[in-house]
């Protein structure tokens, strides 16, 4: 039998919560208020998709290792997949205006277009269309 999960928590230390939810509210997220407090939020991704944004010192309780500084090293990728290259442009676009910044270029291989950003804590985002059509060749 595989391995089957209902849903997925993707847990971020950030250094200002406030800044990271008044980040992540004007590019159109929302967070769920029951979780919610001065330690954590929990951002709506999709009915079945979160981020946890949790203060660095919080998140430290939930691991021995140190934190990464993601302005310097990369963990984790962070990749959405969206339902056109316009909304893409969009939430990067919404993303550098709200203080991120561009992590790369644009990448256009016709049957997927990616492209990223850097939150204000350093976490790299990769956003992507790709091709339903390109996926049954």
């Amino acid at each position: 039998m595989a391995v089957q999960s209902d849903k997925i928590f993707v847990n971020l230390p950030v250094k200002d919560l406030d800044k990271s939810i008044a980040f992540f509210t004007s590019m159109g997220f929302t967070f769920n208020p029951q979780f919610t407090d001065e330690n954590a939020t929990c951002m709506v991704i999709s009915e079945h998709i979160y981020v946890m944004l949790l203060v660095e010192k919080y998140f430290q309780t939930f691991t021995k290792k140190q934190i990464s500084d993601a302005t310097k090293t990369t963990e984790v990728l962070v990749a959405l997949s969206f339902s056109s290259r316009e909304e893409v442009n969009e939430l990067i676009e919404k993303a550098v205006a709200a203080g991120g910044t561009l992590y790369s270029d644009p990448n256009d291989l016709g049957f997927m277009y990616q492209h990223s950003f850097q939150d204000l804590d350093g976490h790299q985002w990769e956003l992507f269309w790709m091709d339903p059509n390109a996926a049954n060749q």
